[in-house]
């Protein structure tokens, strides 16, 4: 069917709009939102309700605790399914919001909100991939230890890794979740609660006195701690595995309750009082809309959030349990930063758009509803889809997409019946509300490197670089789509669990119905490639350039497969145009400095991996590869100083210790080898070269027995057509030879 061009709106796209200063941008979003709330307040007045048991403690410890993918229909206090007896106890000493709301439906720019206290258009991170929080940024983190605060996060999965920016003003910030490759690219175990609690209950037990003490610690404490569970795959443990057999992301969810019990347990009888905040990053579409997971739509079961505060330990230690109040204020992620501080007794700093959630705050506020700003740009980003963008005003949300949605969530909480056009002057009230935040596009993405890449694909999360486009029509809107992020999330589950010729097909069948599709093309080309099958993983590629695609990642994928394969020229004439963009992925470059090594260019190789070094300089990627030029060229000096460097940078990286082995091989330390290259089989054992290169300096070393599991598993593992000489090498050797 033929793209049509999408039906002329009341009002301009604000999305589309240029960016402009933020004073201005915050002035028209105040008299948008006084036009909006003096038309609309009619129908979404709120009683105010006495949020008696929060009031601000200067020196107050604060504990924020994020759930990911946590829907507020969850959680038994709100009526969920989930046994969840610590956060609904919680709920019963504090507030309960009932109608919160992310502002992104991904990880990383919803922590970013969570923290800064602004919008993702406003800090800038729009998707897991590709952008970092501003160094200089204001955060939680950063005010209150500017306040005089010890601070500490500790988190439990990757997309809020350390690298993407959210570390800045935390004392410590523990992210030990694995970062070497697992052996699938498509597998990784992630860090759960039963492990991330504990890390938090040891350096807050450090801190602050215990049950019944008099005594207060000098310093308050500021804690973040982020639990990943209920992310998908759902793979709750005992004995929630079996309670939720059926319904597996609620026993995630009742298993991440039962690990924050004794956290919660430790505050609440604490000596120095403690504001606790628990919310969720975004919540879990679970088939509704037909979005099974989160990140291309902004429905309620995505986009609305539990949200509990209350005030533990110290003087609240005194105050018996009571029903807890739920409060019917529209609150936002933008608010939780302006209520930390007014908690402590801190001033919020000028310009942020929340506002405290305290009592005082709301009386300042009155009853009126608070436009809320929400986007989903990971269909645009990772697909070349529409970019989606919305609006809360009070219960009434209108999504801006090519087909416009707007639903009564007073009377439509499932978002069934679309209001959108029904009523014309409602529509043009509620687009005026998102004009004025004037939102603008994604900015230019940052590169990520190869592992950082295959830590978000195992995670489930899909990953792209499509070029954004002029205008969209109802054919790049996400609701005509949906079905290929479904196919693409199935087949990342099938390549997880082993079924690679099942993740195949489904990608095959995404190609078959969208010659675009980028991703596609790659992750099939990657399966191909892993299964050994060098030839078929390269005329994948040229499939996806005869299709018209021009994704940099592919054509980086390609170069680097022509040059594995030997078709070395050919490589570096695709790789070199590619990475003359000053912001080339590392993936290019990295293949273009294979490419140059290979093919005798070294200084141009050498280039090229420190360029990638200033790029990159938290990767340990550009070191491995200068360490080998060194060695090639005979610096065994200059390379141990390399690999060295490179085990500094990333301690479980296989590469960097089979580089080491290498190196002291050439010094003379067979042993020393042996031993350097065991650890980076224990690292990867899918690392073929430090596989056959152990077994066969074991043989040499006069060490047959311990030689041979290694050798065999060669044999088993090593693709045919990449490995034939060595292949040939190791069954000499099993077979009794030298």
């Amino acid at each position: 069917m033929a793209a049509r061009r999408a039906k002329p709106r009341a009002t301009p796209e604000p999305a589309r709009r240029a960016a402009r200063p933020w004073w201005q941008r915050a002035a028209v979003a105040a008299w948008a939102a006084l036009v909006v709330v003096a038309v609309l307040a009619v129908v979404f007045i709120w009683p105010g309700r006495s949020q008696a048991n929060l009031r601000p403690t200067p020196g107050q410890n604060v504990l924020l605790i994020t759930i990911d993918t946590l829907r507020a229909d969850a959680l038994g206090s709100y009526g969920g399914p989930a046994a969840t007896p610590a956060l609904d106890r919680l709920a019963a000493d504090g507030v309960r919001f009932e109608f919160a709301h992310a502002h992104a439906v991904m990880t990383l720019a919803s922590h970013a909100s969570i923290l800064t206290g602004q919008y993702p258009f406003q800090h800038g991170v729009r998707d897991n991939s590709g952008y970092r929080l501003p160094p200089d940024a204001q955060t939680a983190a950063t005010l209150l230890k500017q306040a005089g605060y010890a601070t500490a996060a500790f988190v439990g999965a990757f997309p809020v890794h350390s690298r993407f920016g959210l570390n800045a003003g935390f004392d410590v910030y523990d992210d030990r979740f694995g970062d070497a490759l697992a052996a699938s690219e498509f597998a990784m175990p992630e860090r759960p609660a039963s492990a991330v609690v504990p890390l938090a209950r040891q350096w807050i037990a450090t801190r602050m006195g215990g049950a019944g003490s008099a005594a207060q610690p000098p310093q308050p404490w500021f804690v973040w701690v982020h639990v990943f569970d209920p992310h998908a795959p759902y793979r709750p443990p005992a004995p929630f595995d079996t309670q939720y057999a059926a319904r597996p992301y609620f026993g995630e969810v009742a298993a991440v309750d039962a690990a924050l019990a004794p956290l919660l347990e430790d505050v609440r009888t604490a000596a120095r009082q403690t504001l606790v905040i628990v919310t969720g990053d975004h919540g879990e579409g679970l088939g509704d809309h037909g979005e099974a997971a989160h990140g291309i739509f902004a429905y309620e079961s995505t986009l609305r959030v539990p949200l509990i505060i209350a005030e533990l330990g110290g003087d609240a230690r005194t105050k018996a349990a009571g029903p807890g109040e739920v409060s019917p204020v529209a609150a936002r992620h933008v608010d939780l930063l302006p209520t930390m501080l007014d908690a402590v007794g801190r001033t919020v700093p000028f310009g942020l758009p929340g506002r405290t959630l305290l009592p005082r705050g709301e009386r300042r506020a009155g009853s009126a509803p608070r436009p809320a700003y929400f986007e989903a740009m990971s269909g645009m980003l990772n697909h070349g889809w529409a970019p989606l963008t919305g609006v809360l005003v009070g219960r009434d949300k209108l999504i801006d997409l090519p087909v416009a949605e707007r639903y009564d969530l007073t009377v439509d909480t499932a978002e069934q019946s679309n209001l959108f056009s029904r009523t014309p002057e409602r529509d043009r009230l509620l687009a005026a509300a998102l004009a004025g935040f004037a939102p603008t596009l994604p900015g230019a993405r940052v590169a990520e490197d190869a592992e950082a890449a295959a830590q978000l694909r195992a995670l489930g999360y899909v990953s792209g670089s499509a070029a954004a486009k002029t205008s969209y029509t109802e054919a790049d809107d996400p609701k005509q789509l949906i079905e290929i992020d479904a196919a693409l999330h199935r087949a990342l589950d099938e390549a997880g669990a082993g079924r690679a010729a099942e993740a195949a097909e489904i990608y095959r069948q995404v190609i078959d119905r969208r010659h675009d599709c980028a991703l596609a093309y790659r992750h099939l080309a990657l399966l191909a490639w892993q299964q050994g099958d060098g030839a078929q993983a390269v005329g994948v590629l040229r499939q996806a350039v005869a299709h018209g695609v021009s994704d940099a990642r592919v054509l980086a994928q390609l170069g680097e497969y022509l040059t594995d394969t030997g078709h070395v020229a050919e490589g570096i004439r695709l790789l070199e145009p590619v990475t003359k963009n000053p912001a080339a992925e590392v993936d290019a470059l990295n293949a273009l400095g294979i490419a140059y090594a290979r093919s005798g260019r070294r200084e141009d190789a050498k280039r090229v991996f420190e360029r990638l070094l200033t790029v990159m300089p938290g990767s340990s990627a550009p070191l491995e590869n200068l360490g080998v030029l060194a060695l090639e060229q005979g610096d065994v000096t200059g390379a141990t100083g390399y690999f060295d460097r490179a085990i500094a940078t990333a301690p479980n990286s296989s590469r960097a210790h089979a580089g080491a082995a290498a190196a002291a091989l050439q010094r003379g330390d067979r042993r020393a080898a042996c031993d350097a290259w065991a650890r980076a089989v224990r690292l990867d054992p899918s690392n073929l070269e430090a596989l056959v290169s152990l077994g066969v300096n074991l043989v040499r070393d006069g060490r047959m027995d311990e030689a041979r599991p290694y050798l065999t598993q060669f044999l088993q593992s090593a693709p045919p057509d990449r490995y034939a000489e060595q292949r040939r090498t190791v069954s000499r050797l099993l077979a009794g030879g030298r």
